[in-house]
């Protein structure tokens, strides 16, 4: 088939309008709804996002590029269609960053004959025909008047329009600007762009030192610490039985003298962002990517003491870069994580086998060892949890979460909670005979929550600003031994106080109070337990 270069990109924008923007036209049409003069409207809004496309398109098409470029922006849109109409997700610069470092094995999770499909229908099978296409091209001095054309036409399609319906697209822009965020495939175009800028740096990264000038304040005679931070991975406040949840996913925590703190914030709404967020010094509100991986984090201030060893273990991705600088085991593997199931899930709970050997080669110093759950990470939650742990029936048994009930769901989701609950419980286990020569204590903390169908919304990662509090309040529980520890504190008072207001930002400085760590970084007024230190 012979085409002009302007009626294949004019094609291509019909198609990519027609058939990669459901998500959009279904979020436009629950805002306005598909009666009387709204259909001219959004009939209009169509013709838009094609003289939209076609004037981008144009702007970088030639004879050796527009192939290249339409076939990458098709085999990408099938993909950002797919997790759109699927889980209703939008695909920001956070979003891009979170699925560049997510791993092979989580990646996995996400296949299904669903996605194939989409690949197949809207990627591969317009890819190929454009391939073959015989693209007509005139002379250079044609082809510029032509691109000139067709570049002015659309932008004159697009002005007419906006002004014949000023006063509907003035409300348009101005009140439902969440909308644009399902344009496919210009938001993840330019979500790309910004990604490209937040990441980019002009030469090697040079990390800034902080609290250089940390050491810990104890007297001679005081114990060593040993402290276990667990991060959780996807777990909701709301999900925690120890929060009121009506089913009961803490059964073995509620026997344990834990301190919950029922009104924790996540610093993101992916893991890719709150995990070094929340480690961070800066607070939610000044943290970017840069600052980031420029600058230390608590972890390193701890080490900078040189008084402290730190173990980071991990069963998700990776420590975002966190633990760069310390002692790093990969538990998301079978040569190292004695606990794994023939299909290659490994169990959290591996993390904890062998520490008593790294506690004892380093018995003269306080340690802080870290594990990085898998958790509640989806949507596969049924291979989160062991078989014994599925409490909670009928379960979803599919990364599809649009083909099973809320129930199904969200009982697959409970269980996955329900084996944390015992994880838990084993770390507290393992911790209590270490009471008797240690300060113990477990913090626990989840990166970030879940959606589990609420509005019409699956897993996580929308843009902090409109994201669910079902992503964002999250699950945060503190033990603090059965000795030496727990007389540091007044529990009462400690508890009267875990129902206020906290964030990720608190963890810094409470894990340098914890340590009774002196450094002009500590901010005493951000240390969750040191009103309720005994001084």
């Amino acid at each position: 088939m012979n085409l002009s270069q302007q009626k294949v990109i004019l094609l291509s924008s019909i198609v990519l309008t027609t058939f990669f923007n459901f998500t959009f036209f279904q979020n436009v049409i629950t805002t306005y709804s598909l009666e009387g003069i709204n259909i001219v409207y959004i009939i209009s809004i169509a013709i838009i996002l094609v003289a939209l496309f076609t004037f981008l398109f144009s702007l970088f098409s030639s004879k050796y590029t527009t192939k290249p470029l339409l076939i990458l922006i098709f085999i990408v849109s099938c993909f950002t269609a797919y997790f759109m109409d699927t889980y209703h997700v939008v695909i920001d610069d956070e979003m891009i960053r979170n699925s560049l470092q997510t791993n092979l094995s989580e990646s996995s999770d996400l296949f299904s004959l669903k996605l194939a499909t989409y690949v197949l229908i809207l990627g591969l099978i317009p890819s190929f025909l454009i391939y073959k296409l015989n693209i007509q091209y005139q002379g250079l001095k044609k082809e510029l008047i032509s691109k000139l054309k067709t570049i002015v036409l659309s932008l004159l399609i697009i002005i007419i329009i906006v002004l014949s319906f000023s006063k509907f697209y003035s409300s348009f822009f101005r009140e439902h600007k969440p909308l644009r965020y399902s344009v496919n495939p210009v938001y993840w175009m330019y979500s790309i762009g910004k990604y490209i800028n937040k990441t980019a740096n002009s030469g090697p990264v040079v990390v800034k030192e902080i609290g250089e000038d940390a050491k810990i304040l104890k007297e001679e005679i005081d114990r060593k610490e040993l402290v276990i931070m667990v991060v959780g991975e996807t777990a909701r406040a709301d999900r925690f039985s120890l929060n009121g949840y009506e089913k009961e996913t803490n059964p073995l925590l509620k026997k344990e003298d834990v301190i919950n703190f029922s009104n924790m914030s996540s610093c993101g709404t992916s893991t890719a962002v709150s995990v070094p967020c929340m480690f961070s010094i800066y607070k939610m509100d000044d943290y970017d990517y840069k600052k980031g991986i420029s600058t230390q984090n608590v972890i390193d201030v701890l080490n900078n003491t040189k008084d402290i060893k730190i173990l980071w273990r991990d069963n998700n991705s990776s420590s975002k870069g966190v633990a760069n600088r310390i002692d790093y085991e990969d538990f998301k593997t079978s040569k190292t994580n004695t606990i794994c199931t023939e299909d290659g899930e490994c169990r959290d709970i591996g993390m904890l086998v062998g520490l008593e050997e790294y506690i004892s080669k380093n018995k003269d110093k306080d340690i802080l060892i870290v594990l990085h759950q898998m958790g509640n990470h989806g949507p596969a939650y049924y291979k989160r949890y062991p078989k014994e742990f599925e409490k909670f029936t009928p379960v979803c048994k599919t990364n599809q979460l649009e083909e099973c009930t809320q129930e199904e769901v969200s009982n697959a989701y409970d269980n996955a909670i329900l084996y944390t609950d015992y994880f838990l419980s084993e770390v507290i286990k393992f911790l209590k005979p270490y009471s008797k020569t240690y300060e113990t204590a477990m913090l626990y903390m989840s990166d970030h929550g879940e959606s589990l169908g609420e509005n019409g919304l699956y897993l996580h990662g929308m843009p902090y600003f409109m994201a669910p509090q079902e992503q964002t309040h999250v699950a945060s529980v503190l033990w603090l031994g059965d000795g030496y520890m727990k007389n540091d504190y007044d529990l009462e008072k400690l508890k009267a106080e875990s129902s206020n207001k906290y964030s990720h930002d608190n963890l810094f400085h409470t894990l340098l109070g914890i340590f009774e760590i002196d450094s002009e970084v500590y901010k005493k007024d951000m240390d969750i337990l040191y009103d309720s230190k005994i001084h």
